[in-house]
Formats: C-alpha cells, structure tokens, sequence
C-alpha cells in the first residue's frame, strides 16, 4: 500500500511513499540495539573516492539485526515492528522469554504478539526459523545461509523471497529472486516468509532533496560532458553515447564482471538462461 500527497509544493506532485501502515505506532528503537554508524562517503583508507556520488545524508544509528537467529527452541513474542533506516525492510523486535530483546528482518504478514521461533519442530509459521532439510518441500523462505552457521546472507531485501523445490544429497535446490537455481548445504537455516516492505519498488522520491536526505550526490551523465572527462562525451549534438561504458572505459553492459575464481558448480540454472 502506497501513499500519494496532495500537493501542496512543487517537490509533492510525483511523491509517492510506502504508507508504513503496519508499522507499530510510536515505537522507538531500543538503545541496547544502536550502535554508531561511522560514514565513509564513498573513500578507501586513503581518503579516495571508490564509491561515486555519495555523501551527506541524515545521520543514522545501526541496529544490530539478528541474522543467526541462534536461539533455539526459546519462544520470542514479536514486541514491536519498525522503521529501519540502513536497509529496504523493515525489522521486528523480539522478546525472548528468557528476557533477551533482538531485531530480525520482518517478513510479510508478521503481527505484532505473534509467537515465532528457531526449532526443529513442525512450526511453520511465518517468522519462524529452521534448517532446510526439514522445511515443507515448495516453502517460500527468507534470510538464507550459504554455510551451516554463517548467518543468513542471501534474499534479505524488501519483498523479496526464494522457493525450496527440491532435496537431495545433502544440499536443498533453492530458485532465488533473480531467477537462478542453485545448491545450498541442507544444513543451512533459513526463515518462513517473504521480506516485508514489498511496495517500496513503487517508491517516487519527488525531489533531488529526498536523495540527498539518503547520502546520494548529484550524478551527471556521461554524454553531457567533454571528451576529456568521460568516453561518451563530446560529439556534434545529442547522441546516445553507444556502448555504456564507465569513464575509466570499462563496458557495463554485456560484459561479465563476476570472478573467474569463483566457482559454479553449485549454481544448476544461470539466471540469464
């Protein structure tokens, strides 16, 4: 659900938000959750750029999110559901009955007084957490390992989600957003349900402003500088600029920039394919 604004100034009229309607009202981050969050704005240790047209933004405090999810067979109560301004999703916050508070990614449908869980029992619900090898064949899951005890690393984004379809040998056959097949250790958890905040794809920042709120700069096309400054630059009148290609000259279309040390035998079905 989408919220669009009536508008009362110029940076108004192509706004639209995510409502945040199921985020729980007035809540507050726990401060034991925070930590610093130190900017870089796009420089190495050297101090140079690596990272383009970053810098500035609002200030932000990290919450450390739980992608473990290590605590096992102890029921947590979901406490609150929030806004989370180092990712896409939104997060929840668990009270454990042992006392102990923790975020983890909120997936869709998750209330606020629902109880989820890490186990290896038959609990299916929604939030709740366990290895591969004992979900339901065809589950959508989320906050997936790559190995045993790593913590969730793939499908963490707003809306996002990925499909069991298969066991066999030790390794469950995921199908990820993009669409690739691949083989994943049956030993690795994963969590019930889709990630949350799937509208945000509907999101129209309104203004240069808004980006600037985030910590993105001004970025300039390359075909509308000089031949000195970028490869697309130059040139009698408007012109497409060909073949995208960085300003160091490197294509960025077509052109695999995946390491040829990696391996792929884990990967049954390319997502080009």
């Amino acid at each position: 659900m989408t919220k669009k604004f009536r508008p009362i100034t110029p940076g108004q009229r192509e706004l639209v938000l995510e409502s945040h309607a199921d985020l729980t009202k007035g809540a507050k981050p726990v401060k034991a959750l925070l930590s610093k969050k130190n900017r870089t704005n796009g420089r190495n240790h050297h101090g140079h750029i690596t990272c383009r047209h970053r810098g500035g933004g609002h200030k932000r405090f990290y919450r450390q999110v739980d992608f473990q999810r290590d605590k096992f067979d102890i029921p947590a109560k979901v406490a609150a559901l929030e806004y989370d301004p180092n990712r896409t999703a939104h997060i929840a916050l668990l009270h454990y009955v042992d006392g102990e508070k923790r975020y983890i990614l909120a997936p869709e449908g998750l209330k606020v007084g629902e109880t989820i869980m890490t186990t290896d029992k038959e609990m299916y619900n929604v939030g709740c957490c366990m290895k591969l090898k004992l979900m339901p064949m065809g589950s959508v899951i989320h906050n997936i390992e790559m190995s045993p005890g790593q913590g969730g690393v793939l499908v963490r984004s707003a809306g996002l989600s990925a499909q069991l379809l298969a066991r066999s040998e030790g390794y469950a056959t995921l199908k990820m957003p993009s669409g690739e097949i691949r083989l994943v250790n049956e030993d690795c958890f994963a969590t019930f349900g889709a990630v949350s905040n799937a509208e945000r794809i509907l999101r129209v920042e309104g203004k240069a402003g808004r980006k600037r709120w985030k910590g993105f700069r001004p970025t300039v096309r390359g075909t509308a500088m000089n031949p000195v400054d970028h490869p697309h630059g130059g040139g009698e009148g408007k012109h497409n600029g060909y073949l995208p290609q960085t300003p160091w000259a490197m294509y960025t279309k077509g052109f695999r920039t995946r390491s040829k040390k990696k391996t792929t035998k884990w990967i049954v079905k390319d997502r080009r394919k």
